[in-house]
């Protein structure tokens, strides 16, 4: 018998809300079952929401996500989906080097600012 999750649970495996895991559904990325009005997720859904969670803490989009889980085949095996995964985490990486350069950036600005405010109210205590 395969395995079953309810959402609940993977709200609570995943630390997820329930709108979130309901939005992944909304957004073709996982397709519960149903039994009535209740979800019943797969061994197939949990994976995939791992994948998802895993990807959105890693700063990918719904549509980078997306490619990647579609790209996967049983009968083509990984690599199509390995070689477009490392794709985007050398597109990922170069915005975040970037972000990183302004951040660089922004804290000098911050520091000479700060610099100049001290040095003038250190002159409007000295009169």
């Amino acid at each position: 018998m395969d395995e079953s999750y309810s959402m609940t649970q993977l709200a609570r495996e995943f630390d997820l809300t329930t709108r979130a895991i309901r939005y992944y559904e909304q957004e073709g990325l996982i397709s519960p079952a149903r039994r009535g009005r209740t979800r019943v997720f797969s061994a197939r859904d949990r994976t995939r929401l791992r994948l998802i969670h895993r990807g959105r803490s890693l700063g990918f989009s719904i549509q980078d996500i997306r490619e990647i889980l579609e790209l996967y085949s049983p009968r083509s095996g990984d690599r199509p989906q390995l070689v477009h995964l490392l794709q985007k985490i050398r597109e990922r990486r170069k915005v975040l080097e970037q972000q990183r350069r302004d951040i660089l950036a922004i804290e000098g600005e911050l520091d000479r600012l700060e610099g100049d405010c001290l040095e003038r109210l250190s002159r409007e205590d000295s009169r």
